[in-house]
């Protein structure tokens, strides 16, 4: 195999990507993992620019990234890799863990003509498609009334509102809005990135339970994740763990709590494809509501997203990242009718162009 690293920067023309964890976010440095392998080729792709959730910088990632791939053997069978990888990968960090597995899962289904859902046990006809949410950062009220207004029109009726930017009485007034334009046809979530304190989550979920909404996401911090079963035991809208949900002892802690609490799993978090699905299966085993969702990143990442939703079937799923980009390196992801779809290619169902990336380096037996 011969592997080949490469980064960009993707940009928005047209949204301004602003939470209250974040902060305002210019645009997304993501890295591509290119594998080629008798003349067929899989890819990975990792955001980098994430810190506000993993606290690893950018440099820190792609340092690791060219040490991991460097350690290789690249004269192993692409199948032969993947089994190994949780073992070879044990000190790297999730994003390099889920760049290489991603590129992994990409080329072996392709090399067996197949989509990625498929490899990793989808029994569900193509097309590789599921229904998403869109998410309403913050903004001012009349920025994000349009922005919800061309969603809903677009037939993306599941919208989730970033809050704990301002006041409470900042958040009410938005939901109010939002309540007051769409009704009960838009069906409404929040995400307030672990910004409330413990009390002050109590009161303001009896707040919010007037909007109906479907959940409130990291209500409080993850310092703060002891306080869950008491907080969801008195929360009038469920609670879904993000921030909270990146380990196996998340994982152990939520279903500990036996449904109370939702999880929302992230690839980049968990380490890629395989540990998603791991996850996934236990959660549906105990009966426990989860998301299969995404940073925002670009389209392959979004991709491996879409095809493990597809697979594990979530109650809900968060695969926007790649709506509106304006200079993805990749295609073969469409957005209609509140649904993400991928080609009918097999593998992940996209395709690359190395043109408009910068290459970074090449690594081979």
């Amino acid at each position: 195999m011969k592997a080949t690293l490469y980064r960009a920067e993707l940009r928005y023309p047209h949204l301004q990507l602003y939470t209250a964890s974040s902060g305002s976010i210019a645009m997304l440095e993501e890295l591509y993992l290119l594998l080629e392998d008798k003349a067929v080729s899989g890819l990975g792709e990792v955001r980098i620019n994430i810190a506000y959730l993993n606290g690893y910088s950018a440099e820190r990632v792609l340092g690791d990234v060219i040490r991991t791939l460097r350690a290789v053997d690249w004269q192993q069978s692409p199948g032969d890799l993947l089994l190994s990888l949780e073992n070879l990968l044990a000190s790297s960090l999730a994003p390099t863990r889920m760049l290489l597995d991603m590129a992994l899962h990409d080329l072996i289904a392709r090399q067996n003509g197949i989509s990625v859902a498929r490899l990793i046990g989808s029994d569900f006809p193509q097309p590789i498609c599921y229904a998403t949410n869109q998410t309403l950062f913050w903004s001012s009220q009349e920025q994000m009334l349009g922005q919800a207004t061309a969603y809903m029109e677009r037939g993306f009726n599941h919208l989730k509102l970033r809050v704990g930017i301002g006041s409470i009485d900042d958040d009410i007034d938005r939901l109010t809005a939002l309540r007051r334009r769409f009704g009960s046809e838009v069906d409404l979530s929040a995400d307030a990135n672990g910004q409330w304190q413990p009390e002050q989550a109590r009161s303001n979920l009896l707040a919010l339970q007037k909007f109906e909404l479907s959940y409130i996401e990291q209500p409080v911090s993850d310092a703060n994740a002891h306080f869950y079963p008491t907080l969801a035991a008195n929360s009038p809208i469920p609670l879904m763990l993000d921030e909270s949900m990146s380990s196996e002892a998340d994982l152990q802690r939520i279903l500990a709590m036996q449904g109370k609490v939702w999880a929302h799993i992230k690839l980049v978090k968990m380490g890629g494809i395989a540990p998603a699905i791991r996850a996934a299966q236990r959660l549906n085993a105990a009966g426990v509501p989860f998301m299969i969702g995404q940073m925002n990143e670009g389209a392959a990442a979004t991709a491996a997203a879409l095809h493990v939703a597809h697979a594990c079937q979530p109650a809900h799923a968060e695969l926007y990242g790649a709506d509106g980009l304006g200079n993805d390196p990749v295609t073969g992801l469409t957005y209609c009718q509140g649904l993400v779809s991928s080609s009918e290619l097999p593998g992940l169902g996209i395709e690359f162009d190395p043109a408009q990336a910068e290459l970074i380096q090449t690594f081979s037996s």
